[in-house]
């Protein structure tokens, strides 16, 4: 961590966001997302009530194939702009009808009052060079993407220009990170006075954003251009913890870890992710199933017992099976195995015959596909615990306080592992135990809470904090 804030190339990227404010739940106003992640658009539109709640309306449209391969980067956001107004007159009708009215009696160059102005957070899960809270140029596409005109080019520059040339009442005001988000719409919403560190997410992916001091951010300095406010004295660094390690000198390996990566789409990267997140688990289960499979010695699948009982045949595996097809697994398979406690695992044996067709698993076989899943489950467990473990350590909040509500730890969550994983948090919090400086009186400190839809009202309040720097310039 502290190479990563010092320098760039590091094992932990560090970047900075230029996110310079945390919210605390009094903030109102309305403000509006968008959220360009893949196949698909989403604009939002998120009112803040300043009590820690908001009420959220959102519209969600499929990207046209030919537009993510468009010749020109116009075409594209063209189209996103389009979306932003469909959504201005179907849920907004009334501001924005008020907004052309007062266009056309006063002239274009009306210079138009902050209320009248929309604040927009821009989600965008490309890789981009940022530097500033709305000043970010694409690196590359990825995701089925190809718009060379695009690359190099300030995406929030090329989304304004066309919500220009369409007369919206809508200001980009940030470039937003999910994991950022995150760590915003958890603070908003969290309990009591405290501020929240750390931002998380465990599904598909896994990555960190936390709130680090301004000072201890030295790699700025040489950042050319960058332009943020200073007045905080902090700023939100997004970890990248996800390619934590690539170089493999700390993190733990096993033959299956290894083959998944070499015939993966991108080998020798994100190898901390590649042990933790959603995306990968059910791939390594599968991988360590075959080879049991296929040891001699263990016999997984073809027990020995299984014929003895008249009405039991032979366990047999169906040629098409999963079992043999990478990424043949989801992580919902281990979600369901986890969540097993039937005296004869009925629920895995039955799930073995639905997902891999392996008819008639013996009990034994049930109880060692269990014994894996635990073994995968509770080591993305602990590496997650790991990562947060560290970041509490680095900004000095393992260390007590003094007790009472501003003592607490809080962390905002989001994604399917720590939500729907049996027993995640759990196995989290005993790993948290077991780290020296943390202890059992500093997990007791530790809250953690699921933060909802961090690229909707994440994105919605870093769009506040930015505009509320920019009035200070």
């Amino acid at each position: 961590m502290h190479d990563g804030l010092q320098e760039t190339g590091t094992t932990l990227s560090q970047i900075p966001t230029y996110v310079t404010a945390v919210p605390n739940g009094t903030e109102k106003g309305l403000y509006l997302a968008v959220d360009l992640g893949g196949t698909n658009f989403r604009v939002c539109s998120i009112q803040l009530h300043g009590n820690t709640t908001f009420s959220l309306t959102q519209s969600k449209v499929a990207i046209p194939r030919e537009l993510m391969v468009a010749k020109t980067s116009q075409e594209l956001f063209g189209f996103l702009a389009k979306q932003i107004e469909n959504f201005l007159k179907t849920h907004h009708d009334e501001h924005y009808q008020a907004h052309l009215e007062r266009r056309n009696t006063m002239g274009s160059q009306v210079a138009l009052a902050d209320a009248e102005i929309f604040q927009l957070g821009f989600t965008f899960s490309f890789p981009v060079n940022q530097i500033g809270i709305n000043t970010g140029t694409l690196l590359r596409w990825t995701k089925g993407f190809d718009i060379n005109d695009a690359v190099g080019k300030d995406v929030c520059e090329l989304l304004q220009a066309e919500i220009d040339a369409l007369h919206l009442p809508v200001h980009v005001a940030a470039l937003v990170n999910d994991t950022v988000g995150t760590l915003m719409a958890r603070s908003y919403t969290s309990p009591g006075k405290t501020g929240t560190l750390l931002g998380a997410i465990f599904g598909t992916g896994t990555n960190g954003a936390y709130v680090e001091k301004l000072s201890k951010v030295t790699k700025l300095e040489s950042m050319k251009g960058s332009d943020y406010d200073k007045s905080t004295g902090e700023m939100i660094v997004n970890t990248e913890w996800g390619s934590f390690d690539n170089h493999m000198t700390v993190l733990p390996d096993t033959p299956y870890d290894s083959d998944l990566d070499k015939e993966s789409v991108n080998p020798g990267i994100q190898m901390f992710e590649k042990r933790v997140s959603g995306m990968f688990l059910g791939e390594i289960l599968r991988r360590a199933m075959l080879a049991l499979t296929q040891n001699p010695k263990s016999k997984l699948f073809s027990d020995e017992h299984s014929g003895k009982n008249e009405l039991q045949s032979t366990t047999t595996i169906a040629e098409d099976s999963a079992l043999y097809k990478q990424w043949g697994l989801d992580t919902a398979f281990l979600s369901i195995v986890a969540a097993d406690f039937t005296p004869d695992l009925r629920v895995i044996r039955l799930t073995l015959a639905r997902d891999l067709g392996v008819d008639a698993a013996s009990t034994e076989d049930a109880e060692a596909v269990k014994l894996l899943v635990n073994a995968i489950g509770k080591r993305s467990a602990r590496l997650s615990a790991v990562a947060m473990a560290a970041i509490v350590i680095a900004t000095g909040n393992h260390v007590s306080r003094g007790g009472g509500e501003d003592d607490v730890v809080d962390i905002g969550v989001d994604g399917s592992l720590v939500e729907f994983y049996p027993g995640f948090e759990d196995m989290i919090r005993e790993a948290f135990r077991e780290v020296p400086e943390i202890g059992e009186a500093g997990e007791k400190r530790i809250r953690i809470g699921i933060a909802k839809d961090g690229s909707g009202v994440g994105a919605a309040l870093i769009a506040l904090v930015a505009a509320q720097a920019e009035k200070k310039v």
